[in-house]
């Protein structure tokens, strides 16, 4: 009789122990949005229009050689720094003259179109932050957050 009660509770550990196993299960794909009101992250920021952006900024060049000199992205923000070969100071608070090349940083890749002659407009403002690449690289201004590109009229000019 002890060998049928200890077998019997041999076998009800065995049982408790396998029977009991739990595995979560992770569901393949949710069926209720949640956040279906919420507003999407694809709104695009505001963009000034070109007397606004020419009134805000500290330099204006117009200038139809511009190349990224130097870029990084990875951690972070993503940096460009352009360099301007050549072009016409158009407006200065602080500077009357710049040498060129002239270098200047931007937090997004810039939509410069590559057809002759075109001259673009490149509003600038402080530099701000930066202080180990502004040494480095020797770059004073920034560009304008929230100013288009805009392709030059050379029959205003």
């Amino acid at each position: 009789m002890k060998n049928y009660s200890f077998i019997i509770f041999v076998f009800v550990i065995l049982f408790s122990i396998i029977g009991c196993k739990k595995e979560y299960q992770r569901p393949q794909k949710y069926e209720i949005d949640l956040f279906a009101n919420e507003k999407k992250d694809t709104v695009t920021g505001y963009i000034m229009s070109e007397d606004e952006a020419y009134g805000i900024s500290d330099m204006v060049i117009a200038s139809s050689d511009i190349s990224v000199s130097d870029s990084s992205s990875g951690r972070g923000k993503p940096i460009y720094i352009y360099s301007v070969n050549s072009g016409d100071l158009l407006f200065s608070k602080r500077d009357s003259a710049i040498s060129y090349p002239y270098h200047f940083l931007s937090n997004s890749k810039l939509d410069l179109k590559k057809e002759k002659n075109d001259s673009v407009y490149v509003f600038l403002e402080k530099l701000r932050g930066y202080k180990s690449i502004a040494e480095m690289k020797n770059i004073k201004y920034q560009w304008l957050k929230g100013a288009p590109v805009y392709i030059l009229d050379n029959e205003k000019k």
